[in-house]
This record gives C-alpha cells, structure tokens and sequence, in this order.
C-alpha cells in the first residue's frame, strides 16, 4: 500500500503480544470495549459481523456524550488486516458525512510480538489535518498500548 502524506495518517507499533490474540481483539466486541478508546473514554456497544460488508459499530461515551459510530467492513484477511469506513453502513448505504477509511495491520515480529500499524485514509487533506489537529497519534497511540495492556492481561 502506497501512503498519500497529503490524505493519509499511520501509526505503526511492536506490541509485545503473539498476532493472533491481538487479532481476537480486535474482532470480539466483548474485547473492542477493553481498548478501542483512550481511557477514560469508554465503548458502550460494539457490534460486529467479522465479513465483507459486515458491520462494524460502536457507541462511544465520551465526556458524557454519546457518539453513535456506524460502518462496514471493506476487507478482511484473517490474523492479518481488518479495513472499515464509515462511508457507508451494513447494505452500503452511503453515509451523509464520512470520515474515514481505516487499516488496521498485524505481522509477526519475528520475536513472540507483533508489527501493528493502524492506518486512517481520509478524503481530503482537510480532513486529514482535522484528525491530526484531533489528536491521532496520540490517541491512536494510546490505544495501542492500552491494546498491549489488554492482549497481555489474557495471555
């Protein structure tokens, strides 16, 4: 995958945890609600149908607001790349007002760990510079250390 530094934000990460557990996580709800946010932020539903076109929902309390997030998956390679967007829902309704396309990577280190990159497509430099300006890497770092935690706390 060639990266647009114009539309394009990645974070990539060694988690000290063996690529499958982390793939558990990622694609269990009971699990999702564990990490998928910075703490003290928290997920209150997931909902997951792990397939091509399968949904991908969350509802997130944040601050005491919820934000209700509705997406579908787009790829799935088993124990190795998960990529959704919120461009549209489960039956590819197309969403008033996109976001993002997100790529999500696991490879084995080589070590007992695993290569993790996350990687946030945007639709133009706008909205790349808005989710920069949000707080992407610190927020999607926090994430996976929180992820790293998590994966460690199972094994």
């Amino acid at each position: 995958m060639t990266l647009d530094p114009k539309t394009d934000l990645t974070l990539t990460r060694t988690i000290n945890a063996p690529r499958a557990l982390l793939w558990e996580c990622w694609t269990t709800p009971e699990h999702i609600k564990n990490f998928f946010v910075p703490r003290p932020h928290v997920i209150e539903a997931c909902e997951i149908d792990l397939r091509v076109g399968g949904k991908f929902n969350t509802t997130m309390n944040v601050d005491g607001h919820r934000m209700e997030n509705v997406g579908v998956f787009l790829d799935v390679v088993d124990g190795e790349r998960l990529v959704f967007t919120d461009t549209y829902s489960e039956g590819w309704k197309p969403a008033p007002d996109p976001f993002m396309t997100a790529i999500v990577e696991f490879a084995d280190d080589g070590k007992g760990g695993t290569t993790y990159t996350a990687t946030a497509r945007h639709r133009s430099s706008e909205a790349r510079q808005s989710h920069e300006d949000m707080g992407f890497y610190e927020g999607w770092g926090t994430v996976a250390t929180q992820l790293e935690a998590y994966a460690q706390s199972l094994k």
